[in-house]
């Protein structure tokens, strides 16, 4: 039995990127990751600490929807969900955090 496909549904490495390019960003994960980790472990606190928190985590929020997702050639609208979905929910903790600061 043959199995077809169209060349618009064809994958190259150019869809989802090299071996390189993801053993590069899974890095830059762990590297993040190990960060954030120790800023934690240093019990370091206040507004400064918790938007470098967010930033990192948003960057890997980010490297991830684009790349291991392979959204970052995918049609406009998914990428645009994907990452205004973080974004969302992002800005819905960064509220509540500043609320509680307020309080």
């Amino acid at each position: 039995m043959q199995t077809h496909q169209s060349s618009a549904h064809a994958l190259s490495h150019s869809d989802h990127g090299t071996p390189l390019r993801a053993t590069v960003i899974w890095a830059v994960l762990i590297a993040a990751t190990i960060v954030t980790w120790s800023v934690g472990e240093s019990g370091t606190t206040g507004p400064a600490i918790v938007g470098l928190l967010f930033s990192i985590a948003f960057g890997k929020g980010a490297l991830i929807i684009l790349d291991y997702m392979a959204l970052r050639r995918a049609p406009l609208m998914w990428p645009l969900l994907a990452l205004g979905w973080m974004t969302l929910v992002c800005a819905l903790i960064g509220i509540a955090y500043w609320k509680g600061l307020a309080a």
